[in-house]
C-alpha cells in the first residue's frame, strides 16, 4: 500500500517529531497528579465506542465509528466514500482498502498507536514528552525514540473528567491530521468479532491472486 493511503487511512503511523525526550524528573509534582488521574481513569475504561471525524494535513475531512478496546484493540469503520478499515486485534494493525481488494499489516508495538491503546499511563514513562493543562484540555504528548524513532502522539484531554477528546499528530513534513472523538459510550459490552481478521489467510488469498 502506497504512502498516502496510509497516511488517510492511519495518521498515527506516521506521526513524526523533532522533540527530545525528557527524563522522568523534568515532569513537575502537579504533572505527575495529572498523568497519574488519566491513567486511572484509563484503567477505569477498557472499552469505548462512539464517532470520529478526521482532519487532514491540506483540510480535507472524513469520518465514521470507532471501537476500542484496552489494551491494544481498535476498529475505525470509515463512512463512505472512503474504502478504509482500520482494525487492530491486539498485535497487529491491519489496514484493509476495500476498492482496491489491498490489506497491509504492521505490528502494533512499532506504531505511537500503542502507546493510545495502553491500559495504563506511568508517572515515570520515558514515552512522556510534555504534559500542560489550561483551563479547557490536558495535553500529553507521548513518544519513544527507542520504539518509535522520532514518533510521536499528542493525546487532549478533558481536565475534568479525563475523557479522551482527541489525538493529534505530525508528519515527515510537518503536517498535522487530527482526530476528533465525540458521542463516546464508556465500558460498553463489544463483540470480539470486531477486533478479528485472518491474516494468514488474507495474504495466502493475496498470493494466490498475484501468481495468477
Amino acid at each position: 500500500m502506497n504512502q498516502p493511503i496510509i497516511q488517510f487511512a492511519l495518521p498515527i503511523l506516521l506521526a513524526i517529531s523533532i522533540l527530545s525526550v525528557p527524563s522522568a524528573n523534568a515532569i513537575a509534582a502537579s504533572q505527575q497528579e495529572t498523568v497519574e488521574a488519566i491513567s486511572q481513569h484509563f484503567s477505569s475504561v477498557p472499552t469505548m465506542t462512539g464517532e470520529f471525524v478526521q482532519f487532514g494535513p491540506n483540510g480535507e475531512q472524513t469520518g465514521g465509528k470507532f471501537h476500542i478496546q484496552r489494551p491494544g484493540k481498535i476498529r475505525f469503520d470509515y463512512e463512505e466514500p472512503s474504502p478504509i478499515l482500520v482494525i487492530s486485534n491486539g498485535r497487529t494493525v491491519a489496514i484493509n482498502n476495500n476498492k482496491l481488494k489491498t490489506w497491509s499489516f504492521y505490528p502494533l508495538s512499532k506504531t505511537p498507536l500503542s502507546l493510545l491503546l495502553s491500559d495504563h499511563m506511568e508517572i515515570d514513562d520515558k514515552s512522556i514528552r510534555s504534559v500542560t493543562t489550561d483551563e479547557d484540555i490536558t495535553t500529553v504528548v507521548m513518544g519513544d525514540r527507542n520504539i518509535f524513532g522520532s514518533s510521536e502522539i499528542t493525546l487532549l484531554f478533558d481536565p475534568e473528567s479525563q475523557d479522551l477528546r482527541q489525538w493529534t499528530i505530525k508528519d515527515a513534513q510537518g503536517k498535522e491530521t487530527s482526530v476528533m472523538i465525540f458521542n463516546v459510550e464508556k465500558n460498553v459490552t463489544l463483540p470480539t468479532q470486531l477486533f478479528k481478521f485472518d491474516q494468514l489467510a488474507i495474504q495466502r488469498k493475496a498470493n494466490t491472486r498475484s501468481e495468477k
